[in-house]
C-alpha cells in the first residue's frame, strides 16, 4: 500500500488521518501487521516521533495494537472502538463505512433521551425541572425557524439529561451532539416533524414537572423515534 507524503504542518494529523482511514476501510484487516516505523516514516517523509505519536492516537481510538519491540497490529474497530472514533472520522469530514450509521446514531439518541426523561421526572428538584421548562419556552420561541429550534432543541434535551443526574449520559449527550454526523449538526430538515412538535415538547416537560417517570419515558421515546420512523421510510 502506498501513501502520499505529508504536508509541513500537522504532520502528525496527516499521518493519523491516512493510516485511521486505512484502518477502518479494511486496507488493513484485524491481526494484519502496520508497516514497521522506519517504514512508515520513509514512506510519509517524516521522522519517527510523528509516527510514533500517530500510532498512539490511533491506538487510543482502539483502532492498533501497538506492542514494544513487536508489530503494531490493526484491530477490529466494530468491537474495540468507541465513540470516539465516529467523531473523529465526522470532523475530517469521513464516515464510518457503515450505511445505516445516520439512523444508529439517532437509535441511540432516542433510548438515552427516553432514560434520561424517566430519571429527570424521578429525580429533578425544582431547579433542574424549572430549567427543563425554561428550555422548552425558548424552544417554542423560535418557531418557526428551523435552524433556531433544532438549537433551541438541543439545549431543551441538555437541561433533560442535566436533569437526570446520570453523568454517562451526559457525556453520551456530549458525544452524540458533537461530530458532523451527529444529531446536533444534521440538517434541521431531517427531524421537521420532530422539531415542529411544540406540543410533544411541551408535554414531556409538564409530565417531569410532575414526577411522572413513566409517562416522560413513552413521552420522549415516541417523540425521539419519529426521525428514525423517517429515516427508515426514505431508505425502503
Amino acid at each position: 500500500m502506498t501513501f502520499d507524503p505529508a504536508p509541513r504542518s500537522s504532520v502528525s494529523d496527516h499521518v493519523f488521518g491516512r493510516l485511521r482511514d486505512a484502518v477502518v476501510r479494511g486496507r488493513y484487516a484485524a491481526g494484519d501487521a502496520l508497516p514497521s516505523e522506519r517504514d512508515l516514516a520513509a514512506t510519509f517523509e517524516v521522522n519517527r516521533h510523528a509516527i510514533r505519536e500517530a500510532l498512539r492516537r490511533l491506538q487510543q481510538l482502539g483502532l492498533v495494537k501497538v506492542s514494544q519491540g513487536g508489530a503494531t497490529r490493526a484491530l477490529d474497530w466494530r468491537s474495540s472502538a468507541g465513540l470516539d472514533l465516529a467523531l473523529a472520522l465526522s470532523t475530517s469530514d469521513d464516515v464510518l463505512p457503515v450505511p445505516t450509521i445516520e439512523r444508529d446514531v439517532m437509535e441511540m439518541r432516542a433510548c438515552v433521551g427516553a432514560d434520561a426523561s424517566r430519571l429527570a421526572a424521578a429525580r429533578a428538584g425544582q431547579a433542574e425541572r424549572d430549567a427543563v421548562a425554561a428550555a422548552v419556552d425558548g424552544y417554542a420561541a423560535a418557531v418557526p425557524d428551523l435552524v433556531a429550534m433544532g438549537q433551541a432543541d438541543l439545549a431543551f434535551w441538555r437541561r433533560i439529561v442535566e436533569a437526570s443526574g446520570n453523568v454517562a449520559y451526559l457525556l453520551a449527550f456530549n458525544s452524540l451532539t458533537a461530530g458532523a454526523l451527529a444529531v446536533g449538526h444534521m440538517p434541521p430538515q431531517r427531524r421537521t416533524e420532530e422539531l415542529l412538535d411544540v406540543a410533544a415538547h411541551r408535554a414531556l416537560s409538564d409530565l417531569i414537572a410532575a414526577g411522572d417517570a413513566a409517562g416522560a419515558e413513552r413521552a420522549a421515546r415516541a417523540l425521539l423515534a419519529v426521525p428514525s420512523s423517517t429515516w427508515e421510510k426514505e431508505t425502503r
